[in-house]
């Protein structure tokens, strides 16, 4: 992601609510039969999931880290 994409998810609130419209969406198409989008809405949650919690580093704590 950019420096700019991080700026805008650093408020955790963000980040919860983008990650849960991304789960309601799979939900949505697995529960209406539609398996195709349901893949894909589901690979949009994991790569949510990794980005935005699992290597998420806050660019203002690094730099007042190297400081």
């Amino acid at each position: 992601m950019r420096d700019n994409d991080l700026i805008f998810f650093r408020p955790m609130w963000r980040r919860v609510a983008v990650t849960l419209f991304c789960v309601a969406w799979a939900a949505v198409e697995w529960l209406t039969g539609q398996p195709f989008w349901g893949i894909i809405a589901s690979g949009v949650t994991a790569y949510c999931v990794w980005v935005l919690f699992y290597n998420y580093k806050d660019p203002e704590a690094e730099n007042t880290s190297d400081s």
